[in-house]
């Protein structure tokens, strides 16, 4: 960044009085920028034994498969931007979703929120953002062209938990 973002002046980075970072601080107003970790929401969306799964059809990773999931809007609850995302990506719906997953990851500064719900109907479709969607089972998954390790911890845990009829809320960090 280089220019202030409320008046358009110059900001360089230092650490503001009261502060303990470097942060971009705006050289005429004084305004402090802060950036802060992206939160990325989804759902695994069940339907039977299986789960829905995408194809991505956009970097990072196009080709590979992933949960529908995406950036949190402004103005969205989590759950909101979970249920937006599964329609944009696999035209899909889910019902009474549930918070199920989050993840820290310190080291791209992202959280990952993902939420579980039964796939409405059975119902679902390939988005802008994909290339295919596809109802996988446990032992259908393609394991070796999952997108991102998160999405690949969060499927190996809902899978455990679902063999054992418990749904916990489970955090935890994934580093490097």
């Amino acid at each position: 960044m280089h220019y202030c973002r409320h008046c358009g002046s110059a900001a360089t980075v230092r650490i503001p009085k009261g502060d303990d970072r470097p942060r971009q601080v705006c050289d005429a107003c004084g305004a402090i920028h802060y950036d802060n970790p992206r939160l990325i929401v989804g759902c695994i969306a069940e339907h039977g034994e299986q789960v829905l799964l995408c194809k991505r059809a956009i970097e990072p990773r196009a080709g590979l498969w992933t949960l529908p999931a995406g950036f949190m809007e402004n103005g969205e609850t989590t759950e909101e931007g979970a249920a937006r995302e599964t329609w944009e990506e696999a035209r899909a719906k889910v019902a009474n979703p549930q918070l199920y997953r989050l993840f820290d990851v310190p080291d791209i500064s992202q959280v990952y929120l993902f939420y579980r719900g039964e796939l409405q109907d059975g119902a679902f479709g390939v988005g802008p953002e994909s290339a295919d969607a596809k109802l996988f089972t446990e032992d259908e998954v393609p394991w070796d062209s999952i997108a991102f390790p998160v999405v690949r911890r969060a499927l190996e845990d809902f899978f455990q938990d679902r063999a054992r009829r418990n749904w916990p809320v489970r955090a935890s960090a994934i580093r490097r």
